[in-house]
């Protein structure tokens, strides 16, 4: 019965034997009828794979210098031509994985059947995979079968992949050598070393001889040495149980092991390899390995780093192509400009103090651009919120915050002017109560109108406007009541929608509370800014609109200051100067086109109504003063109500920005100004903050020594036909 049993047994071997060995030459001679069609299209896909699925590749972000910032990275690898890859190196690999590396066509026929014997005698699958084999099964799991996204079907789906291309199964050796047989028809023996070299993973999500080299020695791949080399060499078969940090004995004992195979091979004489093998590990103290996302940019430049990501995303990119594509991103961030707006935001209010955020976005004016050069804030940009520091967009997301008060009265301004009820110099009512006839939704100290509505009323901050200005003084000295009489005069449509054309895109297509908006919810907190403050069929709209209390993005109001000093040009305020590929190829970004929102009078004539607010009298003038200020600009303060933000928006021909104060972390509540350094959120529900002071600190502390010595530029001249006007 044994012998029996014995004999079926070889008979089954021998079978088995032939179907691989048929299997393994159906690429070379088309062994028709061994395996199925659906199975070999399944392994031609699998080739094609190969050839074309680019492996995932760093992308570094850099200044507008070309001095890099930041790296973005799923798989930390720095690709390696073979010429680049030392001759110590491709032995000591060779010697320990496949030694006849040089001999064979991709596969390793005694191996082969060995473990097809093995595998048929009930043991395990064994290796015998030759370097172009296993070259085959870590494509496929580090680069055709990774994750796309962090979705849970595409992680299940990964998954899945990876486990098909490692199972311990004769078809998936099957597989696995009829790919190596046809790459081996394509690629030189140094281009199959060298992609291997470049695909294998080194332990701690290290990826490739070239990071290798980089976070283990501090070194470039030419210049391993024999016990460097022997030592990346013995990781490959087992990285985790050979890290020499945390195993260095097991990694020592494994690198002495492929200093001896490579003396077997004849690629070391013996007393060279007992040289090497009293030599120390030598790897660098720690890993060597650069953040994997923004963090890597630093707490000054995070948050550029940050609107880069979150632009390109925005504009058509995914975040597996930007993470894994290997781009040169050339920003538009100025590095002087950006610190110095660091600087400012961190003299105002200290970078650890709780629940105050003080930003600073500056925006370059322009016909054809609208180049962000710095995106700044107090806080740093970073993980420790301990040290105060976060990775939330401060200076250019979208904040649930009070608002950004009477800045937003720049376009009560202009809708008034393009409508023709007034002129920068006509005169304006600016009584000190005013009770509106037209919008409602007042509080309890307002007259009602009908049962369950009262009519909406409001004061000025103090007494001293008098009862009429002109509007470009007004703008200067923002008296509340003369700017929702403006509202009234001028209708909701075309204000709401000059905050949309001259910059405030997403902050206007944003809902009240903060998130996305939804154009077509009656819901008020769901509902798009445009939607909720504008007139509807049924009532005027919200005249607290030109007070700023919704939710605002300081990058986007920047970009109305950069609108504004184009002579009215709007363009999508870009962080990105250019983008090459992996090959240094140009990648064209999909960006929004400049427009033309209000035509160049208007425009400039709005830059000469704004051009007082530093002037003796308008509510900057004391930060200018301080400052020494002495040039001319176009600003606009602005403070909500119990002083819970509070903004400045202004600039001059060549570089415009907006400074924003405000409670990042619990919005409801005041914020107290006791002067440069002495900010904080109010324990109380009132706070004392205006526009006037730390964003107008900030904003020309930041500006008068980013502009420094440059050439005083002078503001446009006025149109007539926007100076005195009225109806």
């Amino acid at each position: 019965m044994r012998k029996t049993d014995g004999l079926l047994k070889l008979l089954g071997l021998c079978v088995l034997a032939g179907v691989l060995v048929a299997g393994v030459l159906f690429p070379v001679v088309g062994a028709a009828g061994v395996v199925s069609n659906r199975a070999s299209e399944t392994v031609d896909n699998m080739s094609a794979e190969l050839a074309n699925v680019p492996p995932p590749l760093v992308t570094t972000v850099t200044d507008s210098a070309g001095a890099p910032i930041a790296t973005l990275y799923k798989q930390y690898r720095l690709p390696a031509a073979p010429e680049q890859i030392s001759l110590a190196m491709k032995w000591a690999l060779v010697s320990v994985e496949d030694k006849r590396f040089y001999e064979h066509h991709g596969v390793d026929w005694k191996g082969t059947m060995r473990a097809a014997i093995s595998n048929g005698t009930g043991g395990d699958t064994q290796g015998a995979s030759t370097l172009t084999q296993q070259y085959v099964k870590n494509y496929l799991i580090n680069v055709v079968c990774r994750p796309k996204s962090d979705e849970k079907e595409d992680q299940a789906e990964a998954r899945l992949c990876r486990e098909k291309a490692q199972e311990q199964s004769i078809a998936r050796k099957l597989k696995e050598a009829r790919i190596a047989i046809q790459l081996e028809t394509k690629m030189t023996k140094d281009q199959v070393l060298a992609g291997y070299l470049n695909v294998v993973e080194f332990s701690r999500q290290v990826f490739g001889i070239g990071a290798a080299a980089k976070t283990y020695f501090n070194t470039t791949p030419d210049k391993l040495n024999v016990s460097q080399s022997a030592l990346l060499a013995g990781l490959v078969n087992n990285p985790n149980t050979n890290d020499p940090w945390n195993h260095p004995l097991a990694a020592k004992k494994r690198r002495d092991t492929v200093l001896d195979r490579m003396v077997d091979n004849k690629k070391l004489a013996p007393e060279d390899a007992v040289k090497a093998k009293n030599e120390p590990l030598g790897v660098v103290p720690e890993l060597q390995k650069p953040p994997a996302n923004c963090t890597g940019a630093g707490p000054e430049n995070g948050f550029f780093c940050q609107y880069v990501e979150d632009y390109l995303l925005k504009n058509g990119m995914t975040k597996d192509d930007l993470y894994t594509g290997g781009y040169t991103i050339k920003t538009t961030m100025d590095e002087r400009a950006n610190h110095e707006a660091k600087a400012s935001a961190e003299t105002q209010v200290n970078k650890t103090q709780p629940n105050v955020a003080n930003t600073l976005s500056l925006v370059k004016p322009g016909q054809d651009r609208h180049e962000v050069v710095a995106l700044a804030a107090n806080r740093d940009y970073g993980g420790d919120k301990d040290k105060g520091q976060t990775t939330y967009a401060l200076p250019s997301g979208i904040w649930n915050v009070s608002g950004a008060g009477s800045s937003y009265k720049i376009f009560t301004a202009a809708a008034a002017m393009q409508n023709h009820v007034l002129g920068i110099y006509s005169t304006m009512e600016t009584p000190s109560f005013h009770i509106s006839g037209v919008f409602t939704g007042g509080g309890q100290h307002c007259p009602t109108v009908t049962r369950g509505t009262r009519a909406y009323c409001l004061s000025n901050a103090s007494d001293s406007y008098g009862s009429q200005m002109s509007l470009q003084q007004a703008l200067a000295t923002s008296p509340n009541t003369g700017f929702v009489i403006l509202e009234e005069k001028t209708g909701m449509g075309p204000i709401v929608d000059m905050a949309s054309k001259l910059g405030m895109r997403d902050t206007m297509a944003s809902s009240i509370s903060g998130g996305k908006g939804d154009p077509n919810s009656n819901d008020p907190s769901k509902m798009t800014q445009t939607k909720y403050f504008g007139p509807t069929p049924n009532g005027p709209g919200q005249g607290s609109f030109t007070l700023g209390v919704s939710p605002t993005s300081g990058l986007e109001l920047a970009n109305v200051a950069a609108t504004i000093l184009s002579h009215g040009k709007w363009c999508p305020p870009t962080p990105i100067g250019s983008v090459t590929d992996r090959d240094g190829k140009p990648k064209q970004v999909k960006e929004s086109a400049c427009e033309q929102v209000v035509e160049p009078a208007l425009a400039d004539t709005l830059a000469v109504g704004m051009s007082k607010d530093d002037q003796p009298g308008g509510t900057s003038a004391k930060a200018a003063g301080a400052a020494g200020w002495n040039r001319p600009i176009i600003g606009k303060t602005g403070t909500t109500q119990v002083s819970g933000s509070a903004t400045f928006v202004g600039g001059t021909p060549g570089l415009a920005g907006a400074a924003m104060v405000f409670r990042p972390d619990s919005p409801n509540g005041g914020i107290y100004d006791g002067g440069p350094g002495n900010i904080s959120a109010a324990k109380g529900t009132n706070g004392n903050m205006f526009g006037g002071g730390t964003p107008a600190r900030t904003w020309f502390g930041a500006m008068k020594n980013i502009l420094g010595d440059q050439p005083i530029e002078q503001l446009p001249g006025s149109s007539p036909q926007y100076e005195r006007v009225g109806r």
